[in-house]
């Protein structure tokens, strides 16, 4: 009998966290834990000479309507670079940010209105990466996000909730599209994630999001998340018929590969 994770009957993963049950104060230790575990010297990490600019994100995980999942966005349409595709909140590290961390806080308040009284971190998944540029390293940190700063509560009770529709009222327009939540349980539905390389050497999970994204947006945003870090003969084959399709990808797929991996919803290559 499956107490954590309820993985799907058809896969022999077995997550360390359950993937429908609430965010508690317990499952938050169990990914303290895990992350703590994670962030180690990757031989297989980008070996480009370190770059004077830093970036960093923040995998905002959170409770909707009771459902534990993570907090994305989808990049505005004017912005320079990346614009219309998915993304974890963050950006450049200014030089008013105190550590990498602080400038993933003050991004997420900038791009989503989430106060950094509102987050609590829980660590890091790395080691960090090269931008596809190549002239940014970017450093990813984990957090959970709650409405309000509630009062402790027990171990196994439920942590409050987001309101999206609210969310949506703070959100930068010009940054971002429309927030979304991606709840941990669509992680684990093999038919949206379909394996990939990340820098064509490094094997991690696509996730298709085109419902859940359309559902939260409309197609009126003209939003897709279908991209290619470069294109081949193959792949120009493979794009034509996935067309139509929002998928998390790049970078932005490749850290959630690790997080998934670390808990045990995706297994590791």
């Amino acid at each position: 009998m499956r107490i954590l994770g309820e993985p799907n009957p058809e896969s022999p993963m077995s997550p360390v966290l359950s993937l429908t049950q609430p965010f508690t104060p317990r499952t938050l230790n169990i990914l303290r834990s895990v992350l703590s575990h994670a962030v180690s010297h990757n031989p297989h990490a980008d070996t480009r000479p370190p770059t004077s600019a830093n970036a960093a994100v923040l995998i905002p995980f959170c409770n909707v309507r009771s459902v534990p999942g993570i907090l994305l966005e989808v990049r505005g349409k004017t912005l320079r670079t990346h614009s219309g595709e998915i993304s974890f909140p963050g950006g450049r590290v200014d030089v008013t940010d105190k550590s990498f961390l602080a400038a993933a806080l003050r991004e997420t308040h900038e791009e989503l209105g989430i106060s950094l009284a509102h987050v609590e971190v829980l660590g890091e998944i790395g080691p960090p990466e090269i931008n596809l540029r190549g002239d940014m390293r970017v450093w990813p940190f984990v957090g959970f996000v709650r409405p309000e700063c509630a009062p402790s509560t027990a171990e196994d009770d439920a942590l409050p909730s987001l309101d999206l529709l609210s969310l949506h009222s703070e959100v930068s327009p010009k940054e971002v599209a429309v927030a979304f939540h991606l709840p941990l349980a669509t992680l684990a539905d093999p038919t949206r994630c379909r394996a990939s390389l990340f820098r064509e050497t490094r094997p991690y999970t696509v996730v298709d999001v085109t419902d859940i994204v359309e559902t939260a947006a409309g197609r009126r945003l003209g939003i897709t998340g279908l991209s290619c870090e470069r294109v081949t003969e193959e792949n120009r084959n493979m794009d034509s018929q996935r067309s139509g399709r929002i998928e998390v990808w790049g970078l932005t797929g490749w850290y959630l590969s690790l997080l998934m991996r670390a808990l045990q919803v995706h297994p590791s290559p």
